[in-house]
């Protein structure tokens, strides 16, 4: 049987996630034997003869074969049929706008989508024609209202979303795209591919930031995209090409390296979540507790449906409001003041006014007694023991 993406299709379909994060992409160089990919820091490579191209390489914007290696292992742990690598999750979405829609089309997001995407369809999209319309995405049939037969191409969901934490129902979305002529994107930045795989239960389409829990290391800026359909691939991969928002090849390296320990990481991601989950419901400074994994959770049910835990994101709503939300923020030792998620150390910010600042004012504006904590994989009694440190 052919090789494909550094194993065979036979043995991709039957093993597990864990071996497919660390073998799938790459095969033990055939000349050395080394068995991670080599960094190969070229902008372009020599051909047999003119069009004579070995292994397809011309260009390293075109391809490169340590962002191949990257792009086939995400294709594999995400069960798609091709991964694509950019430069930042940005990236990765605006190339996919671009390839998939034009201008007059129409788009529908979700109601409390991550500010930057919301930037990027409203600001760079919307002057190029695309319009949007927002609904909650633990709603189905708000969903399904907010779509424009014949207009919309793309319904794009975050599950769980940035930074509230809620849940949509992907089979069911996918059925109300399919239904619409549309196709569904889910952003599963937040989940990991190792806790979630939309593919599989009928989106057309994922997105991430690999900055996050796959690089996971806070040290390379990243995005992907993985398409079920190999006419859909065809065009992301045209417009990859075209548009050029590829990561270089150090950085395809580290975010590979990032991705051979996603699955041991989420666990402790999870275990530390649950234990800080536990910590916050209890405390009287702490209003609501924002965690698909509490069964008082909306989207519970349909979380533990769809995951396989429920991650190592937490927000939660101070009591004493915006300013005692700040405080906190400013008091910890542990968790660092700082944008981003997904990283082996613990975060902590205030969405109003750092990740989020670019929807207020709008229906997407989030509340401003909130705070978002990306748990790391630090001592779960040090966490527990700053949070209360700041909160008291």
């Amino acid at each position: 049987m052919a090789r494909l993406d550094g194993v065979t299709q036979e043995h991709r379909l039957k093993s597990g996630f864990e071996t497919r994060a660390i073998h799938a992409g790459y095969e033990p160089d055939p000349s050395t034997g080394a068995v991670n990919p080599p960094i190969y820091a070229t902008s372009t490579y020599k051909q047999d003869g003119v069009g004579g191209l070995r292994g397809g390489y011309e260009y390293s914007r075109s391809g490169n074969p340590t962002r191949a290696a990257l792009e086939g292992a995400l294709a594999a742990v995400e069960e798609g049929e091709r991964g694509f690598a950019f430069a930042s999750g940005l990236a990765a979405e605006d190339t996919l706008i671009r390839a998939l829609t034009r201008p007059g089309d129409h788009l529908v997001i979700p109601d409390d989508a991550y500010g930057g995407t919301f930037r990027l369809v409203d600001k760079v999209a919307g002057p190029w024609g695309v319009e949007h319309s927002a609904a909650p995405v633990s709603d189905p049939a708000r969903v399904a209202a907010a779509i424009r037969p014949g207009r919309t191409r793309l319904v794009w969901v975050e599950t769980p979303t940035n930074p509230l934490l809620n849940i949509g129902d992907i089979a069911a979305l996918a059925a109300i795209a399919h239904d619409a002529g549309a196709l569904l994107v889910v952003d599963n930045t937040f989940a990991s591919p190792y806790l979630q795989q939309p593919l599989t239960l009928g989106a057309d389409l994922v997105v991430h930031s690999t900055t996050k829990y796959v690089g996971g290391h806070s040290d390379v800026v990243g995005g992907a995209l993985v398409a079920r359909d190999l006419e859909v691939a065809e065009k992301i991969a045209f417009h990859q090409n075209s548009m050029g928002a590829v990561p270089g090849p150090f950085d395809a390296f580290l975010t590979h390296r990032g991705l051979k320990t996603l699955a041991v990481r989420m666990e402790r991601h999870c275990d530390n979540a649950e234990r800080v989950v536990d910590f916050l419901t209890s405390h009287p400074a702490v209003g609501d507790v924002i965690y698909p994994g509490l069964e008082t959770h909306p989207g519970h049910e349909v979380a533990q449906r769809q995951m396989r835990r429920f991650g190592g994101m937490v927000s939660f709503r101070v009591r004493a409001g915006e300013t005692k939300a700040l405080d906190v923020c400013s008091r910890t030792e542990v968790f660092t003041l700082g944008e981003s998620l997904g990283g082996v150390e613990s975060l902590i910010e205030h969405p109003g006014r750092m990740t989020h600042a670019s929807v207020a004012g709008t229906d997407l504006e989030v509340p401003a007694d909130l705070i978002r904590l990306s748990i790391g994989i630090e001592t779960a009694e040090d966490l527990i023991a700053d949070l209360e440190r700041a909160l008291d």
